[in-house]
């Protein structure tokens, strides 16, 4: 049961690398990073996207449980990290309420607390990135339109999954979706079987949340979230994360522009006042 718990905690929480349709082959999912030079890769797993020369924004809970993240790679040059800001309405789940889910065999509340939780964090760069140029925030509304998603997580396809148990760092692939939410903090797609599909269909595995929800503005890419969790495929058998049918959220940051913008001004007016 605590075994269980533990994988669904995974999958909730872990969300976005790219599982791809079964009809389509792999190597088309593959990019190379010169294709988006402003993803940024955590340690280990896990990752962001640049949005001011000096601030790479992830979610929350990819960088709350490592020890300590004191460089991110920025379009495929390790950078030093100067601080981590975790948002102040970010909470993790109390155990009573995953004891209580194991339990009962109900998760509602359990997601509800996630849902209402701000998986957002920032992380300032010790010195401003030159090289490569920061992504705008998409602010308006986004619902119906082609979001562009990418990591280097756990993948699979859409028929079977993706493994449990990783490894939640692989090659570099992205694929694209549409998005059917956009309200609050959420904007969310889901994952469709062919031929109901884009031809790229994708949907988030473990291993790399905290990447880039990308829509396209005139030859742009803006971001508009950054992947955040999801609601795996769960029946009598077990959890099936990565299968057709599921649903992966992320963070809307244009619900967050307000305090981006305090925290990057902040920690500028900061520095110039030392």
């Amino acid at each position: 049961m605590r075994n269980a718990a533990f994988l669904l905690l995974l999958i909730a929480f872990g969300a976005n690398a790219v599982v791809v349709r079964d009809d389509v082959p792999d190597l088309r999912y593959r990019m190379a990073i010169a294709e988006f030079p402003a993803l940024a890769d955590l340690p280990g797993e896990g990752h962001g996207v640049l949005i001011a020369p000096q601030w790479v924004v992830t979610a929350a809970h990819a960088v709350s449980w490592q020890h300590s993240v004191d460089v991110v790679v920025v379009g495929g040059t390790p950078r030093a990290v100067d601080r981590v800001v975790i948002h102040p309405g970010y909470r993790k789940a109390p155990q009573a309420l995953i004891d209580s889910a194991l339990e009962s065999g109900e998760w509602e509340a359990f997601f509800d607390f996630i849902a209402a939780s701000d998986d957002i964090a920032l992380i300032r760069l010790a010195e401003p990135v030159r090289d490569v140029e920061p992504v705008r925030i998409h602010e308006r509304p986004a619902r119906g339109k082609t979001v562009r998603i990418m990591g280097r997580g756990a993948t699979g396809t859409g028929s079977r999954g993706h493994a449990l148990h990783g490894p939640n760092r692989t090659d570099l692939r992205q694929g694209y979706n549409e998005i059917t939410v956009s309200e609050g903090r959420w904007i969310g797609y889901v994952f469709d079987a062919p031929p109901d599909a884009h031809a790229l269909e994708a949907t988030t595995g473990s291993g790399d949340s905290g990447g880039p929800m990308l829509v396209e503005v005139g030859n742009e890419w803006q971001v508009v979230g950054v992947a955040a969790w999801k609601r795996a495929l769960v029946d009598g058998t077990g959890i099936h994360p990565g299968r057709y049918g599921e649903t992966s959220y992320g963070l809307r940051l244009g619900q967050y522009s307000d305090w981006i913008e305090t925290t990057i001004t902040g920690a500028r007016t900061a520095g110039e006042a030392r």
